[in-house]
């Protein structure tokens, strides 16, 4: 019997544990895409007092004012008229997740890297788990996904998956349509990436690695980055040709990747932009854009892609040897990212 036009499916029950930038951007791209009947947040574990929660749910200072009405109440928080819990707990044990019976939750804390911790998720009564950085090695999940590169491999037998990170995101699709269309002999990519809350404001003691005990304002900073393993595990046949590194800027927000690419064949520019021009209106269409304009960082504030390609910024090393210029939101682009999986990894069913 066919159903009712009237018919909409059950919406889905996602639970947020840990609700720093990535969490409140993937909530907020939630109401923002007009999903909320269709994916439901109906709680969010984070340590902070909600009082906090609440403030920094309806203010960000670098996306602006929550689109909506929040507020707060004795056990949560009420968004556009949804109730969503709001729990305290430091482990994954401390929440009671069958009770809330969901059937995804979005780790947002950072904190869990290993199978041997994600699984404790598992066994608290998550059914899936979906990461917002990458696994400590490629076994610890069942699955890392780049949405428009190899999303489809998701079925339901999979438990636990990686959305990898911003700067893995931003250059998967670059580099695969690169490597399929001229082929890739060696990728040096140096990130310019936005200051991070593992930065103090001041000098302090608080990491081990030194340069990130100074002032993320004051100073451009090398720090360590997994960039060219995250490629590696995404596109094999770059295995031992990547390599990366990273500079934190003293910006609040969007990224840029300087990628230098030897090829296998002679090209140009010109040829060069056409193909990703090409890629971006078809196969990685909402993923990856272009542009001529000349452009500042902060115009890519709260862009959804994964990368903007500046093509004015294409330019000639070699005849072999090509240098682009990718500006990403670290944020709101990788939380849209985590929406677009957290989507399709639920319909699959």
């Amino acid at each position: 019997m066919p159903l009712p036009s009237s018919f909409s499916p059950p919406p889905f029950r996602l639970v947020i544990n840990g609700y720093g930038r990535i969490g409140r951007c993937f909530l907020r791209a939630i109401t923002e895409a007009g999903l909320t009947e269709r994916l439901q947040v109906v709680a969010i574990n984070e340590p902070a007092e909600l009082t906090s929660i609440a403030y920094l749910t309806r203010f960000d200072s670098t996306h602006g004012r929550f689109p909506g009405n929040v507020a707060e109440t004795k056990d949560g928080l009420v968004l556009n008229g949804c109730p969503i819990a709001v729990t305290h707990a430091y482990t994954p044990e401390g929440v009671d997740w069958d009770a809330l019976k969901p059937d995804l939750l979005v780790e947002c804390s950072g904190q869990y890297h290993q199978r041997v911790d994600l699984a404790r998720f598992i066994a608290a009564g998550v059914p899936r788990l979906l990461l917002s950085h990458p696994a400590a090695s490629a076994p610890d999940v069942d699955a890392t996904i780049v949405f428009g590169v190899n999303h489809t491999l998701l079925d339901r037998q999979a438990q636990i998956i990686s959305g990898a990170s911003c700067t893995t995101n931003a250059a998967i699709p670059v580099l695969a349509t690169l490597l399929e269309e001229v082929g890739l002999e060696h990728v040096l990519i140096t990130t310019l990436h936005s200051a991070m809350n593992d930065q103090p404001l001041i000098d302090g003691y608080h990491h081990p690695d030194l340069r990130r005990t100074r002032s993320a304002m004051q100073s451009i900073i090398p720090v360590a980055t997994g960039l060219a393993r995250g490629i590696e595990r995404l596109l094999p046949q770059l295995t031992d040709r990547v390599t990366a590194k990273a500079i934190r800027v003293p910006t609040a927000n969007v990224s840029a990747l300087d990628m230098t690419l030897a090829l296998k064949r002679a090209t140009d520019a010109t040829e060069i932009n056409q193909l990703l021009e090409h890629a971006a209106a078809g196969k990685y269409r909402g993923q990856l854009a272009t542009t001529n304009t000349p452009h500042a960082s902060i115009d890519f504030n709260h862009d959804p892609h994964s990368a903007i390609i500046d093509m004015s910024q294409t330019q000639n090393v070699a005849p072999n040897i090509v240098n682009l210029l990718l500006w990403f939101d670290n944020e709101w682009g990788f939380a849209n990212r985590l929406l677009d999986i957290a989507q399709y990894w639920l319909s699959a069913d």
